[in-house]
C-alpha cells in the first residue's frame, strides 16, 4: 500500500493559524498574579519538595543497604535468581511455542495431502464454461474435505479461482487470501503462510496460517485454501506462559526466602558478636557470647570468649601492675625528698663557708673553672657504644677556641649523659646533634635528635618525676624516669636553666644553660629563648 503524501509550500492559499505576542518592555504592566504564574511557583515548589524527599529516601537506603549484609545478600539473590528464572522461562516458553507451532503446521499439511486426492477426483471433470458443473464441483469438494479431518483440528475451506467468466463469480468463497499466497499458489504450488483468518464465515478474524493447493481443471485452475484458526493454541501457550510466571515467581521467592534464613543465621550471631565487642570496649570485661553447637560459628563464639577472657586477664594484671608502680613512686618520692633536700642544703653551706676550710677541702667544695668542651667529649665518648646498638651517629658542633666556665664537672657531665642517652632512645636511629654555643656572660650545651619528638604539652612534663614520653617503646638502657628531674635540679644548682621543646614526629630539643662564673644571674639563653 503506497501512502501520499501532499505538502503545500508558502503562498499557494494555505493559511495557517496565528498566534498573538503581545509587547513586553518597560510600559508593559506586570502579571505576576496570573493563574498561570501562580501553577508555575507551584509546580515549582512541589518539584523541590520531591527531590528533597527522594534525596532523603535514596539515602536511607543506601545506608540500610550498606548497614544490612541480611539485606544485600537477599536482594541479590533475588535479583539473580530473577534473572536465571526469566532466561529460562523465556527459553522454555519459547520452545514451547515452537513445538505446538510445529505440530500444528504438520498436522496441517498432512490434512492438506490428505484432501489433495478428493479434490482431483471431484473437480477434474469440471468444465469452467458450464457453471452447474462448477459449482456442483466446488459443493463436493468442500463436503469431501470438511469430512476428512485429523489431528490438524477445526479448519475452513475456501474455494477461489482467476477466471474471467464474471458468472462463476458467486460459486466462490469472498473471504480474503492473502496476495502473496495466491500468487505462489497460482504458480502451481503448496504454499504456506501465517495470517489472519476467519475462525467462521460471520465470525471475527483471529491468529491463524493458510494453506493453499492447486487443483487443474477443464479451462482453469482451482486454489483451494484451508484456513487453520490458532485460537485453541493460543489458548494454550497463554497457560503455558502464566504457569511458567506463576512458577518462577514463586521460585524467585522461594529462593530468597532461604537466602534470608541462611543469612540471618550467620548474622544473627555475628551481630551478637558485634554487640559483646562494643560492651567490652566500653569497659564491660564481664561479656561473653553464649556458645551452641560445634560448628564454625560456635567456634567462632568459643575463640570470642577466649580473647575476652584474655583480654580481661591482661587488664587486670596491668591494673594490678599500676597499683605498685603508683605506690612505688609514692614511696620513693617520698624517700628522695628529704635526702636531695639535705643533700642541696648541705652543699650550699659547704660552698658558703669553703673559705674556712683547709686548702685540700676548700677545693672539693668549690666549682672548677674548665673547658666546656672536653666535659661534651667525655659525655659523648661514653655513649658511643649505646649509639652504635642504635645505629644512631652523634654529631658535635663546637667553637674552635675554648670555652671556659665555672662548673661542677660532675653534675654537668651527669646532665648532658641524660640527654644523650633520652636522646639515643628516642631518635629512631637518626643522627644526633650536639651543640657548644657561648658568649660573654653563659654557655650553653643543645642535644638535638630527629625521632619521635613531642607533642604539644609535653615539653612542661618531661621533668616530672617518673615521666616517660612512650612507655611503650623498648629502651636499652632502662631507667626510672628521674634522669631528667635530677638534671633539673642540678642545672638549677648551677644557677642555669635546662629548656626541652620539639614536635611530634620532627624531633625533640633539649638546651643546658650555665653562668659563666659563679654567681652570675641568667638573663637570657644565647637565642633568645627565656
Amino acid at each position: 500500500m503506497s501512502e501520499h503524501v501532499e505538502a503545500r509550500p508558502a503562498g499557494s492559499g494555505a493559511v495557517a493559524p496565528a498566534h498573538t505576542v503581545s509587547p513586553v518592555g518597560p510600559d508593559s504592566p506586570a502579571r505576576t498574579d496570573s493563574p498561570v504564574t501562580r501553577t508555575t511557583v507551584r509546580l515549582i515548589a512541589w518539584g523541590r519538595v520531591v527531590r528533597r524527599r527522594a534525596a532523603t529516601a535514596g539515602r536511607a537506603v543506601a545506608r540500610t543497604w550498606s548497614h544490612s549484609l541480611q539485606l544485600r545478600v537477599a536482594l541479590t539473590t533475588l535479583v539473580v535468581s530473577g534473572v536465571v528464572v526469566l532466561i529460562i522461562g523465556i527459553f522454555l516458553v519459547d520452545q514451547i511455542s515452537a513445538g505446538v507451532l510445529r505440530a500444528k503446521r504438520t498436522a496441517a499439511i498432512a490434512q492438506v495431502d490428505t484432501g489433495r486426492a478428493a479434490a482431483n477426483q471431484a473437480l477434474a471433470s469440471a468444465n469452467f464454461a458450464d457453471i452447474q458443473s462448477v459449482a456442483q464441483g466446488v459443493r463436493d469438494v468442500r463436503d469431501e474435505l470438511a469430512a476428512s479431518g485429523n489431528d490438524a483440528g477445526l479448519f475452513r475451506i475456501v474455494i477461489k479461482s482467476e477466471t474471467s467468466n464474471r458468472s462463476l463469480a458467486g460459486v466462490f468463497d469472498p473471504d480474503p487470501v492473502p496476495t502473496t499466497l495466491r500468487r505462489v499458489v497460482q504458480g502451481n504450488n503448496v504454499a504456506v503462510q501465517y495470517s489472519r483468518v476467519n475462525a467462521t464465515a460471520s465470525g471475527p478474524q483471529v491468529s491463524g496460517f493458510v494453506v493453499g493447493e492447486p487443483v487443474r481443471a477443464q479451462g482453469g485452475l482451482f486454489e483451494i485454501y484451508y484456513l487453520f484458526p490458532l485460537s485453541a493454541e493460543e489458548d494454550t501457550l497463554a497457560l503455558v506462559q502464566r504457569t511458567v510466571l506463576l512458577a518462577g515467581l514463586g521460585l524467585v521467592l522461594f529462593v530468597a526466602m532461604i537466602a534470608v534464613i541462611v543469612t540471618r543465621q550467620v548474622v544473627r550471631p555475628v551481630r551478637v558478636a558485634a554487640r559483646t565487642a562494643a560492651r567490652l570496649a566500653g569497659g564491660d570485661l564481664s561479656q561473653r557470647i553464649k556458645v551452641r553447637g560445634t560448628d564454625d560459628i560456635a567456634q567462632l563464639g568459643q575463640a570470642f570468649n577466649e580473647m575476652a577472657g584474655s583480654l580481661q586477664r591482661q587488664i587486670r594484671r596491668l591494673e594490678d601492675m599500676s597499683r605498685l608502680q603508683r605506690r612505688f613512686t609514692s614511696d620513693v618520692s617520698h624517700e628522695l625528698r628529704t635526702p636531695l633536700t639535705t643533700i642541696r642544703m648541705a652543699a650550699e653551706v659547704l660552698h658558703a663557708r669553703r673559705g674556712s676550710f683547709p686548702p685540700q677541702i676548700a677545693r672539693s667544695a668549690e666549682s672548677e673553672i674548665i673547658d666546656l668542651r672536653a666535659v661534651v667529649r667525655r659525655a659523648v665518648d661514653a655513649h658511643r657504644t649505646l649509639a652504635t646498638r642504635h645505629g644512631c651517629q652523634v654529631l658535635t658542633e663546637m667553637p674552635a677556641e675554648p670555652v671556659a666556665v665555672e662548673i661542677d664537672p660532675r653534675r654537668v657531665e651527669r646532665i648532658l649523659r641524660n640527654l644523650l642517652g633520652n636522646a639515643l632512645d628516642y631518635g629512631d636511629g637518626r643522627p644526633v646533634v650536639v651543640t657548644i654555643g657561648a658568649d660573654e656572660d653563659a654557655a650553653a650545651v643543645t642535644v638535638r635528635d630527629n625521632g619521635v619528638g613531642l607533642r604539644p604539652g609535653e615539653a612542661g612534663l618531661v621533668f616530672n618525676r617518673f615521666w616517660r614520653g612512650d612507655p611503650s617503646r623498648s629502651r636499652l638502657t632502662g631507667g626510672t624516669g628521674l634522669g631528667l628531674a635530677i638534671s633539673l635540679e642540678d642545672a638549677r644548682l648551677h644557677g642555669g636553666w635546662l629548656q626541652a621543646w620539639g614536635e611530634r614526629g620532627v624531633g625533640a630539643q633539649f638546651r643546658l644553660t650555665v653562668p659563666r662564673r659563679v654567681g652570675q644571674t641568667l638573663s637570657s639563653s644565647l637565642d633568645g629563648q627565656r
